[in-house]
């Protein structure tokens, strides 16, 4: 009678070992169930589960025999029927994948984690890691800046999606390791637009706080600034606050202060990245077109929408032109070009910090707080408040393999 078994094999890797394995199996006219391998630190573990026709001991000593003289080591477990349909049916199981990313991730991050995902009855099929090789500081040496990501793609639906995300804040807060939670489906694989807030999102400041510094009015703007970012000002009634200290500023002003934007760690590699892709980017913010186009001509974005700061015989009137761009218009401007390029809002990404960029967080099929305030990386789905704007790319599946590729 034929059987299922799993067979798994380990060792040194070598090439060519899946070749001669599939060889031998092909000769006794074996079918293929399910297979998979890793290779860490050039020690294979391979597993395949195989549906062997009677008799099964010949293929068990062919293959014995063959990875013996490779110094290989085997096992050959059955599988009943009952088991084998049981596990295939829990393969048709809704997947999901969380990634973990930090400057780096040791064990007690991974058994915190792993602990989470467990109570909440989901269950690990794989791991595997986005980012290169972690460096190892030297002694005595300061310690090297990098980015480290683990995804797990994991079976199941959580029993409590709210609770879940909460623990994860949690370990985010206590550790420095952000994390991720992402449905996966034909969606996560195919974002197609990318929109950004722009003031301490793709540069780390806030421009009308650097224009009052330039008016003599800096702790007074960035005052009514930290209240609106927290929610706790309208932000149409706190920018307008804002604008009027800015009356009388000299036009000559905009442009030093365009030039000294600091740009946020990680932003040209993104932007550079997502051009090469083909990917379409937005500047949808609550700033200014100035200094929009601006980070348009630096990054390479394709679209900006912002406010048009008013200029009169050279000086700014302390108003803006048409209409004011807060957060209900940034979630207007999303779903718009969603529109124009044809794609659904499931396909974007949207990347701010602010209340204001609620709104566009929860519409976009992937929503990112972007080292945001407490009120805003509570409320959204997704939250990166330890590394730079490239980490996004690991939230898209990309590997730094796949990047490097670009060039």
């Amino acid at each position: 009678m034929s059987e299922i078994v799993l067979v798994n094999i380990s060792g040194i890797d070598k090439p060519g070992l899946t070749a001669q394995m599939m060889n031998i199996l092909a000769d006794w006219e074996v079918e293929i169930l399910d297979i998979g391998q890793a290779v860490i630190h050039d020690t294979l573990s391979f597993g395949v589960m195989v549906h062997i026709p009677d008799p099964v001991e010949p293929v068990q000593k062919d293959l014995l025999y063959h990875l013996h003289s490779l110094n290989m080591q085997i096992r050959f477990t059955q599988i009943s029927r009952p088991d084998y349909m049981q596990w295939a049916a829990g393969k048709g199981q809704q997947r999901q994948v969380i990634t973990l990313l930090g400057r780096e991730i040791n064990a007690a991050q991974l058994a915190w984690v792993s602990r989470v995902i467990s109570e909440q009855g989901l269950n690990i099929d794989d791991i595997r890691r986005l980012s290169g090789r972690p460096q190892l500081t030297q002694a005595g040496l300061e310690p090297i800046k990098q980015t480290v990501s683990i995804e797990l793609n994991v079976r199941g639906l959580p029993q409590d999606v709210q609770l879940m995300q909460q623990q994860f804040l949690e370990i985010s807060g206590e550790t420095g390791m952000d994390i991720a939670f992402q449905h996966d489906n034909i969606y996560r694989r195919h974002r197609r637009l990318v929109c950004f807030d722009m003031d301490s999102t793709l540069i780390q400041t806030e421009v009308i706080d650097e224009l009052a510094e330039e008016a003599g009015i800096g702790e007074q703007c960035k005052a009514i600034t930290e209240s609106a970012m927290r929610g706790e000002l309208d932000f149409t009634e706190s920018f307008a606050k804002r604008l009027s200290l800015l009356k009388g500023l000299d036009e000559s002003v905009l442009q030093k202060v365009a030039d000294r934007l600091p740009i946020t760690e990680g932003a040209e590699k993104l932007l550079s990245t997502l051009n090469k892709l083909g990917y379409k980017t937005a500047i949808l913010s609550g700033g200014f077109n100035y200094f929009g186009q601006h980070l348009q001509r630096k990054l390479g974005v394709d679209y900006v929408f912002a406010n048009e700061l008013e200029i009169i015989d050279g000086k700014v009137t302390g108003e803006v032109q048409g209409t004011v761009v807060d957060g209900n218009r940034k979630a207007e401007l999303l779903e718009m070009l969603a529109g124009k390029e044809n794609i659904t809002l499931e396909q974007v990404i949207a990347v701010g910090d602010g209340a204001n960029d609620l709104p566009m967080l929860s519409k976009a099929g992937l929503g990112i707080a972007f080292h945001a305030k407490p009120l805003v990386r509570e409320s959204a789905s997704h939250a990166i408040s330890n590394l730079g704007l490239d980490a996004i790319l690991y939230l898209m599946g990309l590997r730094d393999s796949d990047t490097g590729e670009l060039g």
